[in-house]
């Protein structure tokens, strides 16, 4: 049943998009529960990792992006569970970016802890579980559905207690289970063994990645599912 109100969701939210200007919210996604985690004006919202005091993101034309890199990679304020995340994105040529989720306050690096979706342009030439729509070097998307450099995709992460889906400009890409054997067995086979950290925290916060590459972001939006 879950699974049937998240895709009548997605559906609702997609409608909803197309009647709401960018960074903000229809009416119907209001009423749905969605809200924004950037207004396309400025940075309130989101801080440095680990309280970093000037993480080199800037907003202009209410497009959010990492100036260079210098820049370190930023966190959402708040901290979620169990959620619906969308987002836009477009990346400089054979760029590379990602967003991570249930990002602990804890290591190095966000993807020490945070499960990635990775933004890449596939020209890039990485192999399938470093594409674009992966689970960054553990699941590989079913298929590249990703736009032209230059454009816009639209991006969904679903997490909902341990089952999440990565969706890209309105088809599934990637599946997966935290708390399955399965996952348990890719981590340990990876180089996330290296970080006992990794996928570990129920909750956290949302990461974007600035790994050197011009990225962009817009419409980040939120829904805490129960």
């Amino acid at each position: 049943m879950r699974t049937v109100l998240i895709g009548l969701a997605l559906a609702a939210l997609a409608a909803g998009a197309a009647q709401a200007a960018d960074n903000s919210l229809s009416p119907a996604e209001q009423k749905a529960g969605w809200r924004l985690l950037f207004d396309g004006k400025d940075m309130a919202g989101w801080q440095g990792f680990k309280g970093e005091p000037h993480p080199g993101w800037t907003v202009k034309d209410g497009v959010l992006s990492p100036q260079g890199k210098a820049s370190k990679d930023i966190v959402s304020d708040g901290r979620f569970e169990n959620f619906e995340l969308a987002f836009d994105w477009k990346i400089a040529p054979k760029g590379n970016s990602g967003v991570m989720y249930h990002v602990l306050d804890q290591g190095d690096e966000t993807y020490w802890s945070g499960p990635e979706y990775q933004l890449l342009d596939n020209a890039h030439g990485e192999k399938p579980p470093q594409q674009a729509g992966s689970l960054f070097a553990l699941y590989p998307p079913s298929q590249d559905v990703t736009k032209p450099v230059g454009q816009f995709n639209h991006s969904r992460i679903v997490v909902d207690h341990g089952r999440v889906q990565h969706w890209m400009n309105g088809v599934k890409v990637t599946e997966y289970d935290l708390n399955s054997a399965d996952f348990k067995a890719r981590v340990a086979a990876s180089k996330f063994k290296a970080w006992p950290i990794y996928a570990t925290g129920k909750t956290g916060r949302i990461a974007l990645q600035n790994h050197g590459d011009w990225v962009g972001f817009k419409d980040i939006k939120i829904r805490v599912l129960k």
